[in-house]
This record gives C-alpha cells, structure tokens and sequence, in this order.
C-alpha cells in the first residue's frame, strides 16, 4: 500500500513538474504596440508596426527604425506591405525574427487618405483576430499615419501611450475598436472619430521630436470618410450624446465690460422622441452644474441677481453651441452622427420600422427644442474677498 502511494506521489511530481509546453518566452516575442494603416501609391496598404522589444535588441530586422531607451528596452517600427491586412501582416513576419503578439495593441491610426477609400473591410481583421484588444483607441490621422507613429513623445515611452493618454484625458473624441464595430452595424452607420495631428517641430527638433494632439474629429458614413468637423462642433456632439466631460464657457454679458469663464462640474443629456404622424420631434434637455474659474467682470457674484443673470448667460452660450454643432451635423453633412436615430429606434420601435429606411432623407427634418437647465455651483474664491 505504502509502495503504491509512493508512485502516485512520484508520477504526481513529474506531472507537474513538466512545465508549459505552449509558453512563450518574452525575449522570443515580437509585442505590437501600435499600428498605423496608409496606402501607397500603388494602391497597396502599408502597415507600420510599433514593436516593444524587452531585450532591446530588436533593432535592424527589415530595415526598422529603433527608439533606444537607455539599453533596457526598444521600440522598432517595422513596415508590412500588401493588398490586404493579412498579406501586410504576412509581410511583417518575413521581416520580423520573432513571434508577433497583437494583444498589447493599444492604438490604431489610420490615415485620412485611407478612411476616405472605406475602412470597414481592413478593420474586420482587428475584430476577428483573436488576439488584438477591441479596447484599443482609434484614430484618424490628418496626414500619413506612419508619421504619426514615428514620433518620439519626450514624456511617455512610445506613440501608442501618448496617444491614450489623450484619449482618455476626454477633452475630445475617445472611440476604442468595440465602440467603431457597433457603429459600423448600427443602422445609420454614422461615425465619428478624433483625428490626430502633429505639431511643426521646432527650430533645431527633428520631425520625430514634434509631438501629437488630438485637433478636430473625423466623420464617416458607411464607413467612409466624408468630412471633418471643428473642436467646438466636436464638444456639441459629445453634448448630445451625453458624452461631455470637460467643457469651458466664456460669456460676455452685455451688462459687463469683460467676460466670465465657467467649468464643467457635471453634465447630463436625455434625447426625448416625439412622433406625431409625419412630423418628428426631439427635446433635448440638458442639466449643467458648473463653477466660475475666472471673473473678468465688475459683477459681483455673491449677489443672487447677477448669479442668476449668469445663468441665463450660460444656457444661451450652450444652446448656440448646440445650434451650431446641429447647422454643420444636420442640415449641412446630413449624418447622425449625434444619436437621433438611435433615440427613435429605442423609445418607438414599431415606428421606427417605418422610418428607418428613409432616415437620411428624415434626420435633416427633425425639429429640435432645448430644455437647458445651468446652474453655478461655487462662483471663485475671488467672491469671497
């Protein structure tokens, strides 16, 4: 007996002592990072790959470019070319001595001359590869996106963390790989997507020492690029999508001689449909708490009067915003880009079965009312004197 559990202890001890058969050495990896989708001038998709190198000995495979961080660890860009995205990925491994990992990918920029051709049937790569995260950020870049990834950002380690962390500051468009799929199979299929620009470098700075911002959004319908819009008709659409996170007013009252600057403390929108027999109807109403950040003026705001006269102020200013943002989205480019439909389809779904076919013809139609409730919260420290 005593023989036997001796065995059992013993082969229990090789089993486990075997070890994973499927690991992957971390030295062994090639770890994408971020990917950067262009066209050549042949027509071919170019894609730049930004790889982490933990032994920081990934340099000159395929004629790359190295970013050096002290000996420690490198980030090489590496081009794939091809008709497709896996022809370029393919591509990629001929040049690469290691094995790709796609789910560290944290961004994907894809250039403007790209997005205007169709993007939809290069990205279904990035959703049905197991590998890469439907997290990752997606933008739009106003020149070659290759450019963009070939910076080298003084206060992150690589392109793709300087990128999110502009994303997630949320100043502007955040939009990950899982929110641009569902956009695409929405029925509008109306998108919108930050575009990323760099600035000039500045005198005695290399290209690659400039560094990148997000400046204006990208629109696309059915997946294709068809226009862009500003900063501020980016913020209106956040406004209607309940999306605002950071947002500053400066009004000017006609009673003061300078202006006054408002922050956001919170924000909230609710799209209310209305359908009567032809004619469609949205009441947006919005509830705003904001702070004075700064007081130009000879108002003295510790007086309820003028406070309330802010107020008002700051429902105006917000509500000209709003119209702005629904002159360029609705009547000029004609793409719901801002959630109407989705509002239809979700509060009368028997009747937007009647509407949803002709809803480009529709959305320019929809009579639009504001409900806007402001209120400042603290008006400055400065009141208090």
């Amino acid at each position: 007996m005593r023989r036997a559990i001796m065995i059992g202890v013993i082969f229990m001890a090789f089993v486990l002592l075997t070890g994973c058969w499927d690991r992957r050495e971390t030295n062994d990896l090639a770890i994408i990072t971020g990917v950067a989708l262009d066209k050549n001038k042949e027509g071919q998709i170019e894609l730049t790959a930004e790889i982490h190198s933990p032994g920081g000995s990934g340099n000159g495979s395929g004629g790359g470019e190295d970013h050096n961080q002290g000996g420690v660890q490198s980030t090489v860009l590496q081009i794939g070319k091809g008709s497709s995205i896996p022809e370029a990925i393919e591509n990629l491994n001929e040049k690469l001595p290691r094995e790709i990992l796609w789910s560290h990918a944290e961004a994907i920029v894809i250039s403007k001359a790209f997005a205007e051709n169709g993007i939809s049937d290069e990205l279904d790569f990035f959703v049905r590869h197991p590998e890469p995260r439907l997290r990752s950020y997606v933008f739009i870049s106003d020149g070659k996106a290759k450019e963009i990834m070939a910076l080298r950002p003084s206060l992150e380690r690589s392109v793709s963390e300087a990128l999110i962390k502009l994303a997630e500051s949320e100043v502007l468009m955040k939009v990950t790989l899982f929110d641009l799929m569902e956009m695409l199979k929405g029925e509008q299929g109306a998108i919108v997507l930050p575009m990323i620009d760099k600035l000039s470098p500045e005198e005695g700075q290399l290209p690659s020492e400039s560094i990148a911002y997000i400046h204006r959004s990208a629109v696309l319908k059915q997946g294709k690029m068809i226009g862009v819009i500003n900063d501020q008709i980016s913020r209106g659409v956040l406004w209607f999508r309940n999306e605002i996170n950071e947002s500053i007013v400066t009004v000017e009252p006609d009673e003061a001689d300078e202006i006054i600057s408002m922050n956001l403390i919170k924000g909230r929108t609710d799209l209310v449909p209305e359908i009567d027999g032809q004619s469609l109807k949205m009441t947006v109403k919005i509830v705003t708490i904001d702070d004075v950040i700064q007081n130009q003026s000879s108002w003295d705001l510790k007086r309820l009067d003028k406070l309330k006269a802010l107020e008002k102020e700051l429902v105006q200013k917000i509500e000209e915003r709003l119209t702005d943002t629904l002159d360029i989205v609705q009547k000029e480019m004609k793409v719901d880009i801002i959630g109407f439909g989705e509002e239809f389809r979700r509060r009368h779904p028997k009747k937007w079965k009647n509407i949803k076919g002709d809803w480009d013809e529709k959305f320019p139609t929809v009579k639009v009312n504001f409900d806007i409730d402001a209120r400042v919260l603290r008006a400055g420290k400065g009141s208090e004197t």
